[in-house]
């Protein structure tokens, strides 16, 4: 069985880690180099790196602090924020990233997906999708979350897939920072209708919501931020609980 990968997220805003509730409410948080080199030595699978005003302020991701952030990782690092074209994708390697992570810039354009995929690879393209409820529907939203696209979550997803998506991270904005476990009955919904690889965002609150997270099917990773920047959980014990819940993890 192929084992589940905890992965700590760094939303980043003018080169500092910040962290809000529900997209919202961002407060400061830590250096994103200093918390990268803690990750690494604290057996983190991944680490994920979001510019998360890139694509609002219209602007290319912070390439320096990327730099600097890769230096201090030996772990796969996937990256996001401004990405809108495929010369991003290039920027973005070069800085030391493994994956590239798409998200406003495709909902723009989505033959973006297509392009990274052919030139680099599908398992270099995540397509990150935030996704509120609004009345009955799951809605797509872009620019960190500020714009309804309107778009109907799971068709997005479905369109992503056939356009080259090599792995999917799914952020629930009702659930984000909430801290009462992950969404499970978006999750679910998404692994009826792919065959991706499914990063699971939003709403870890201890080591018990990523035990009940890894009983979905297609669910390989489980991504927070807030509890593990404050040391609410440490990601050595919770793997330890996951091995005692006969989840299969890496443990280094």
């Amino acid at each position: 069985m192929i084992a589940k990968r905890i992965v700590p997220c760094l939303d980043v805003r003018d080169g500092r880690v910040v962290k809000g509730v529900n997209f919202a409410g961002l407060q400061d948080v830590n250096d994103p180099v200093t918390l990268a080199r803690f990750y690494n030595e604290q057996g983190a699978d991944e680490l994920v790196f979001y510019d998360i005003t890139a694509s609002a302020e219209e602007r290319g991701l912070f390439t320096d602090i990327l730099k600097g952030v890769a230096s201090e990782v030996f772990i796969p690092l996937t990256v996001g924020g401004g990405i809108n074209e495929v010369s991003d994708f290039e920027r973005v390697l070069n800085c030391g990233a493994d994956k590239v992570s798409v998200n406003s810039g495709a909902i723009r354009r989505p033959q973006l997906i297509e392009e990274g995929a052919k030139r680099y690879g599908s398992q270099c393209v995540v397509l990150s999708v935030d996704i509120r409820r609004v009345g009955d529907q799951w809605h797509v939203f872009a620019k960190g979350g500020r714009e309804d696209t309107g778009l109907e979550a799971l068709e997005w997803i479905r369109q992503g897939e056939q356009l080259g998506a090599g792995e999917l991270v799914i952020n629930s904005m009702d659930t984000d920072g909430v801290k009462q476990g992950f969404d499970l009955k978006l999750l679910k919904a998404v692994s009826e209708i792919t065959t991706l690889p499914i990063v699971a965002s939003g709403g870890a609150g201890k080591s018990e919501d990523f035990i009940d997270l890894f009983q979905l099917p297609k669910i390989e990773a489980g991504l927070a931020a807030s509890i593990f920047h404050y040391g609410e959980v440490k990601i050595p014990d919770l793997k330890k609980q996951l091995m005692a819940a006969d989840i299969p993890v890496r443990i280094v």
